[in-house]
């Protein structure tokens, strides 16, 4: 019988993931189409989305969603194609995605699968970026919970990310000043030059504190945050009365044994309310709105297929 590999969590990791430690591959024979139940597909993962919230997912703690099992395949969001199915609303040869895990292949639920729709001008990938979880919290999170309008002064850290690119051209289109923040000079370079942010920093630079300052001396609007950390800190001194931050992620404290919330209370009053798409249904029934946005603003993309 033919078999696939699959990806599952060995051990939870501490601090940062440990090559041959932290997951381990395994060899299983493909389902057969006869083994299906009715409303079942056999998924066959084409592409995976590789996205920071799994580093969470891999903790025992209380949180939006539970935590990887030890032993179980690694959770994770994929495009394949349907090579066996019975259900009537995805027949073989149908382009999809689902939460297919780690692996090759995966018998789905119908439910937990969606046809691939794509705007013209897109690429299959972008199902699992601009047109997929990451562009709809960058689109929902920079409108429906920063509020964002005309003249507004937006910082976005992670600015050069999956989510943060997005946002920051979408605050652009809706008429805002935005100051973008990554982690090398090209990144800084791509999102004034191509992306059309207003600035950008190099949070890695020595001076970083002292141009942040500079760059903000008129205060922050709207910050949204990928990092948490000491930026986020700086932000929050950086604020204006009532200023919208919009708590995304906090990807430089994922790794760490203890991670730590901000330190700097705020002397002004301050909106912080985070973004969880599976928490707002209500906001997936605007899904197809999204897309149009997407396809009538044409965003600038830097796609990394490996």
């Amino acid at each position: 019988m033919p078999t696939y590999t699959s990806i599952h969590l060995a051990e939870r990791p501490q601090d940062a993931v440990v090559a041959g430690k932290t997951f381990t591959p395994k060899q299983q024979e493909i389902p057969s189409a006869s083994s299906l139940k009715d409303g079942e597909v056999l998924f066959q993962t084409l592409y995976l989305s590789l996205d920071p919230a799994m580093r969470g997912w891999l903790n025992p703690t209380r949180s939006y969603i539970p935590p990887v099992e030890i032993g179980a395949v690694m959770r994770g969001s994929g495009i394949g194609l349907i090579v066996a199915s019975k259900s009537k609303k995805f027949p073989v040869g149908t382009y999809a995605t689902g939460m297919c895990g780690w692996s090759e292949y995966s018998v789905l639920n119908e439910k937990h699968v969606e046809s691939l729709d794509l705007p013209e001008g897109a690429v299959p990938t972008d199902a699992l970026g601009v047109l997929g979880m990451t562009g709809l919290t960058a689109y929902f999170g920079i409108l429906e919970i920063g509020q964002i309008k005309k003249g507004d002064f937006v910082v976005v850290s992670g600015a050069a990310g999956a989510t943060g690119t997005v946002v920051g051209q979408i605050a652009k289109l809706k008429g805002a000043k935005v100051l973008g923040l990554a982690g090398e000079d090209s990144k800084v370079s791509w999102l004034k030059e191509e992306l059309g942010f207003d600035e950008a920093l190099n949070y890695k630079d020595p001076q970083f504190a002292k141009k942040f300052r500079d760059a903000t001396k008129d205060l922050i609007d709207v910050y949204f945050d990928n990092v948490g950390g000491e930026i986020l800190d700086l932000a929050l001194s950086r604020a204006k009365p009532f200023a919208r931050f919009v708590m995304c992620g906090a990807i430089s404290e994922y790794n760490k044994k203890k991670p730590q919330g901000p330190k700097v209370l705020a002397l002004t009053m301050l909106d912080m309310p985070n973004i969880l798409l599976t928490s707002h249904a209500e906001l997936h029934d605007d899904h197809l709105h999204a897309h149009s946005y997407a396809r009538f603003h044409r965003f600038r993309l830097r796609r990394q297929v490996r």
